[in-house]
């Protein structure tokens, strides 16, 4: 499994493309993007997105706010149970794909953790 920002180029290693941001990328085709699966339920909620802002110092209290946000709304419940269920059927032929700029801290981080 791998993670991907969706402004790079897909390429065939990728496999199955899921995005799992809340918005659809600015300025990306649904044609250039060629994501498979679009788990929008899963991003976090637009307070909390807002509240981190990408911000590295707020990034331990980020995680625990989203994993309590993944645990508690029971579509991102659904979203994360149909994410593990993808990485069952593909394994690492699976990448996630967001929209970020920092590839370090955001929640895909957190999201693969969980998964894997």
């Amino acid at each position: 499994m791998r993670r991907k920002r969706v402004y790079q180029l897909p390429s065939k290693q990728d496999g199955f493309r899921i995005l799992v941001d809340r918005l659809w990328p600015r300025g990306v085709s649904k044609e250039k993007a060629q994501i498979d699966v679009w788990l929008k339920e899963i991003g976090p909620s637009p307070a909390l997105r807002k509240w981190f802002a990408h911000d590295p110092t707020k990034f331990a209290m980020f995680r625990q706010k989203y994993m309590q946000e993944l645990k508690e709304d029971q579509d991102k419940a659904t979203a994360l149970e149909s994410l593990r269920e993808y990485r069952n059927k593909y394994g690492d032929n699976l990448t996630l794909v967001y929209g970020a700029k920092d590839e370090v801290y955001n929640h895909v981080v957190i999201l693969e953790e969980l998964i894997q």
